[in-house]
């Protein structure tokens, strides 16, 4: 043995804090790489996603529903208006807010980027069978309900 040190681990790269920290890093890359290919952004996603889901909302409730800050939430609506994917227009109700609805090539969009997104996931798990992979949504998915409702979030 040359160098023990070279083989042997050190402690915290057997931490679960480390190993998630370093799993969430590549799969952050591969998302982003993979939404990039088709000019688009992880906001553009939950955005479009999430008004697929809810239909026509203000912004102040896509923000709610997407995670999305207000602060990031005009430029993401104006960068997917300006490229035909929503439309803004003055809610009829109270016409000092906006309601932001998906457009057809939105939702094009957001095939393609389910598209990738698959391909990110499948690249990311892909050492892991997919009874595995259940497994670690289900273990991931409860320790994020548990921090969440510990923060309130």
């Amino acid at each position: 043995m040359e160098n023990p040190s070279e083989e042997t681990p050190a402690s915290w790269e057997s931490l679960h804090s480390w190993l998630l920290t370093q799993t969430a890093n590549h799969a952050h890359r591969l998302v982003a790489a993979g939404f990039s290919s088709v000019h688009a952004r992880g906001y553009h996603y939950r955005l479009l996603a999430t008004l697929e889901h809810l239909g026509p909302a203000s912004q102040a409730a896509l923000g709610r529903r997407s995670g999305i800050h207000l602060s990031e939430m005009v430029a993401t609506i104006n960068e997917l208006t300006d490229r035909k994917l929503v439309e803004r227009a003055p809610d009829p109700s109270d016409r000092r807010r906006n309601i932001i609805s998906l457009t057809a090539a939105g939702k094009r969009q957001l095939r393609r980027l389910e598209k990738q997104l698959a391909e990110s996931q499948d690249e990311l798990l892909a050492p892991l069978s997919p009874e595995e992979r259940q497994r670690l949504t289900e273990l991931l998915s409860r320790l994020l309900d548990h921090h969440n409702r510990r923060t309130g979030t």
